[in-house]
């Protein structure tokens, strides 16, 4: 069948076959298959090389952050990041 759009491949399957829950599990399994994870434009973002950072001389020299965002809303709270 190949690696094409969610919606092609449940016309392709819903053509030939049938079973309790097909859509569902067919989105699951789709939404977990490595090539299509690494390749799908969604998630197709950039990577760059880490690049070495120098050892800082003095403190607070050099500051580093980590954004994490878009994290899904837990605790009583309802935090997303």
């Amino acid at each position: 069948m190949g690696h094409m759009s969610e919606d092609r491949t449940k016309e392709r399957v819903a053509s030939t076959a049938w079973w309790p829950k097909w859509e569902q599990e067919l989105s699951e399994y789709i939404n977990t298959c490595e090539r299509c994870q690494k390749e799908n434009r969604k998630h197709g973002k950039k990577y760059v090389f880490l690049q070495h950072i120098e050892e800082p001389k003095h403190p607070w020299e050099t500051v580093n952050m980590d954004w994490v965002i878009g994290l899904v809303p837990g605790g009583k709270e309802n935090y997303n990041s």
